[in-house]
């Protein structure tokens, strides 16, 4: 049996090449002394418990914008300003220079007093009154909803449970069908027991969800991860994108217990928003009874909700005005990745423009 065989200038230069990236990585960091997220102003226009409604004003020298404005629901999970990582990692700054006037909920960080915070309060009071405000604020009586993830599955009960409160609704990366058969994360939730976990942990804590979303992809968000390190942060500018990057991956609030449990048992384990088997505070969602236009935006790579997990809803929903738009990005590369950055804005900002 031959030994391996090395070529030993080779293994010189790969490790010389290795030690001056690492010289260089720990030169740039030393010269960064933090890193900020979230640069567009804002105003917080409204305050209940752990929640905060920001507001941000379109630009209105813009003659074709939306003149009704636009609520962004994010997920429960991580937070909101994904949406507004930095100036040129954008959407909302995007989406306030072709006009349009955004409303966005920050969900806050809940703590032991909101263990049996269900879905009914998320939907029929928080989500409710972060519309009847968006309304009083912007002089409207409808307006157009922008669902997020989980945020979109929320906003789609939303929408059926108050049909007249949106005029039109858009999903993103958006699970819908939660039992396709790509979907990973789906078939992991469905083995867990879940009224176990919520009675020993009461909430259920972020960063033992951010071991979960690892683990679908544990090569490329472990050991590829590491070892592409040292070549992702060479600049400053580079090493500042993939701080803010790290600093939104960590920052995971906790779940409340009782709304946990309701969306892995309701929509993960038995899939009733498909089977029309969902009730929430005692009324019937029903997909169907969606008739406004909606704008499905899925990615072509995502790992996390699967294009068919979320294509679902064009056979589901009760409307005749369905769009969908496939952008060829994962599951955060749709806010973020430069294909998402230059032609998602203006395509969101146009579609509303025409249903306004």
């Amino acid at each position: 049996m031959s030994g391996l065989k090395f070529d030993a200038e080779l293994l010189e230069t790969e490790f010389k090449e290795l030690y001056r990236q690492l010289s260089t990585c720990a030169d740039t960091l030393a010269k960064i002394s933090a890193v900020e997220v979230a640069p567009t102003q804002s105003e917080s226009i409204f305050h209940y418990d752990k929640l905060t409604l920001n507001f941000y004003p379109g630009d209105r020298s813009v003659s074709e914008r939306p003149s009704t404005p636009l609520l962004i629901c994010y997920a429960l999970v991580n937070r909101w300003y994904m949406l507004d990582l930095d100036a040129g990692r954008s959407l909302i700054q995007r989406l306030n220079a072709l006009g349009v006037d955004i409303y966005v909920i920050d969900w806050g960080y809940p703590d032991r007093t909101d263990r049996f915070t269900d879905l009914d309060d998320y939907l029929n009071d928080y989500l409710l009154s972060c519309v009847e405000q968006t309304c009083q604020h912007a002089g409207v009586e409808q307006i157009n909803l922008l669902g997020v993830c989980q945020g979109g599955t929320l906003s789609l009960c939303f929408t059926a449970l108050y049909p007249a409160r949106i005029k039109n609704l858009i999903t993103m990366v958006t699970p819908v069908d939660f039992h396709t058969p790509e979907n990973i994360l789906s078939r992991l939730v469905r083995n867990i027991d879940v009224d176990l976990a919520v009675n020993t942990f009461g909430n259920i804590p972020g960063s033992m969800l951010n071991q979960v979303f690892r683990s679908l992809s544990p090569m490329k968000l472990g050991p590829q991860k590491t070892l592409d390190l040292p070549k992702q942060l060479q600049t400053p500018e580079q090493a500042e994108a993939f701080l803010r990057m790290e600093r939104w991956i960590n920052d995971s609030p906790d779940l409340a217990g009782s709304a946990y449990r309701e969306f892995v048992q309701w929509f993960f384990q038995q899939n009733q928003l498909v089977a029309n088997q969902l009730q929430i505070g005692g009324e019937a969602v029903r997909l169907a009874d969606i008739r406004c236009p909606i704008f499905n935006i899925y990615g072509t790579q995502d790992h996390l909700v699967p294009p068919c997990a979320s294509k679902a809803l064009g056979s589901l929903a009760g409307t005749t005005d369905y769009t969908e738009q496939a952008i060829e990005a994962g599951h955060i590369g749709v806010f973020v990745g430069n294909r998402a950055r230059k032609t998602l804005p203006l395509a969101i900002s146009q579609w509303l423009y025409t249903r306004d």
